[in-house]
């Protein structure tokens, strides 16, 4: 049985990140950046076996001594992210730190993939990360296990994953971080006047991502170029180059809430009720009493994989309780 949520240190925000806005943006204002250090793990590319000739790659990290049998944390990014995303790099720091290998993986399309990438991930794209990890589960580093922990739109992937496909991989546990369990939900909360700058943000960056494919077809790239929200790019770009009707399609298929109760790997679920980008109700609406393989950590407050207190990075310490204890 998983730890429950009474075990863990309630978050508390840091002054002077205390509201949702400013807990969301100080990954962007104020989180790690890249050194020298962070790029001299072992780079690992992993090529699709889905015949599009895509490949995946990302950086394995190594503690200076050897964990003592410490599971391999496989981090996977959100929306626009990779492997040089503050949270990525923050996550990556901790677990090193704490003796565990650590891989980032970049997922198929984003920044570093785009050289070798024809095609674009999205929220029910697990079949990725099911290669990755059947490739990552044969070497040293996994020899005690895997422990993938997912942010956003990759939390969502990782959700689905778990139910699909964790019981075939020697996975001990996962984590999920602010995921849009509910993808109609959050579409909609971006479309809200005050989220107005996040929407402009992560609508540029989407296309910017979606425009860098290899051999782009101009069709394509004209409906990448259309789309005015977020909501469109989905019913215009990610649903038909992905096999799904429309855009409500694609959420009602691929939103993690429809695939909770079949997760049998121990599973700690964290997410913020102030989440700006997510709305509460998804969350609130999950049986989680029915799910005993499920750790729920709701709190009142937190943001957008923010989460900073005064202690640093308060879902990275949870994480890594939830892992020892799982």
């Amino acid at each position: 049985m998983p730890p429950r949520a009474a075990e863990f240190a309630p978050f508390s925000p840091r002054f002077p990140w205390r509201g949702r806005d400013a807990q969301t943006l100080r990954n962007f204002l104020m989180g790690p950046r890249v050194t020298p250090g962070d790029r001299e793990g072992e780079r690992l590319d992993f090529d699709m076996p889905d015949g599009s000739g895509d490949r995946l790659c990302g950086i394995l990290s190594k503690p200076p001594a050897r964990g003592g049998g410490r599971p391999l944390i496989v981090l996977i990014h959100g929306l626009s992210g990779c492997e040089e995303s503050a949270y990525m790099l923050a996550s990556m720091r901790y677990f090193v730190s704490a003796g565990y290998p650590v891989l980032r993986l970049n997922l198929r399309g984003s920044v570093p993939t785009q050289p070798w990438c024809r095609e674009h991930y999205h929220a029910g794209r697990d079949e990725d990360l099911a290669a990755v990890l059947d490739v990552i589960g044969h070497r040293e580093e996994a020899a005690a296990g895997i422990v993938p922990i997912g942010f956003s739109l990759g939390g969502n992937m990782l959700l689905g994953f778990l139910a699909r496909h964790g019981s075939g991989f020697p996975i001990t546990a996962a984590v999920s971080v602010s995921a849009p369990i509910d993808l109609a939900g959050a579409a909609e909360r971006f479309l809200q006047p005050r989220n107005r700058f996040y929407h402009t943000w992560i609508l540029r960056h989407m296309k910017r991502d979606a425009l860098a494919a290899r051999d782009l077809d101009e069709r394509v790239a004209r409906a990448i170029r259309g789309a005015r929200t977020i909501y469109e790019f989905d019913d215009r770009v990610v649903a038909p180059n992905n096999g799904f009707v429309s855009a409500q399609d694609y959420y009602r298929r691929c939103s993690a809430t429809g695939y909770l109760a079949d997760i049998s790997t121990p599973t700690l679920v964290i997410h913020a009720l102030d989440d700006p980008w997510i709305p509460a109700g998804g969350y609130l609406g999950v049986p989680w009493r029915d799910m005993p393989n499920l750790t729920p950590l709701l709190t009142e407050r937190g943001g957008h994989v923010g989460f900073h207190d005064a202690e640093g990075t308060w879902h990275n310490r949870v994480a890594e309780r939830f892992i020892a204890r799982a």
